[in-house]
């Protein structure tokens, strides 16, 4: 839902930084596996009640996701690339409320679950949607050039990444904020499906 205001603020800045990182021989897989690094590094100071840490390194890992993209513009992106910043992007939002749940399985275990189980659904809805609307030929302007069909809902990641630095400034709320944000996760993966009933409908009768 957030996904869009903040690429156009921050997208023309985050192009700057890849271009001066792709000039320095950095490639686009090495900023995305030093992102996913960063957030294990978070996840780990979250288990330890390093909250103030596990703030910092998340805002860090995001960081790295943005210029990921930026790079592999600058250059040449790869369907591996594209992968691998799929499958690390999906572990590191994996990572931080299982760190939570880790750090208080008493009192966030049961909400920590729900959200991954949302998280998990709304992931498999966006990546089912891509693969069925990659096999149809459809495409996107929706937000960037990504290297999957890439849809929008209410549960993006720029959504996610403030929801888990709440976390970490919030940390005794984590159950109430998790709650809610898992009820938004499921509704992006219900509009998902309805987007493609309607598109996948209308494609077989095109």
């Amino acid at each position: 839902m957030l996904d869009g205001h903040f690429r156009k603020r921050l997208g023309p800045r985050l192009n700057r930084a890849g271009q001066a990182l792709a000039r320095r021989g950095i490639g686009a897989n090495t900023v995305t596996v030093t992102g996913f690094l960063l957030g294990s590094a978070a996840a780990l100071a979250i288990v330890l009640d390093a909250f103030a840490w596990g703030f910092i390194l998340i805002g860090a890992s995001r960081i790295c996701d943005g210029l990921d993209g930026a790079v592999a513009r600058a250059t040449d992106s790869t369907d591996f690339g594209g992968f691998l910043d799929i499958v690390l992007d999906f572990a590191f939002y994996g990572l931080i409320p299982f760190a939570f749940i880790l750090a208080d399985p008493y009192e966030n275990g049961a909400a920590g679950g729900l959200l991954l189980l949302s998280l998990y659904i709304n992931g498999a809805s966006f990546l089912a949607f891509a693969v069925m609307a990659g096999k149809g030929g459809l495409a996107t302007e929706a937000r960037r050039v990504k290297s999957l069909c890439f849809t929008t809902g209410l549960a993006e990641a720029t959504d996610t990444t403030a929801v888990f630095l709440a976390f970490c400034l919030l940390p005794h709320w984590f159950s109430e904020i998790a709650v809610g944000f898992a009820l938004v996760c499921f509704c992006s993966a219900l509009s998902r499906v309805i987007l493609a009933r309607a598109s996948f409908k209308a494609e077989t009768q095109a």
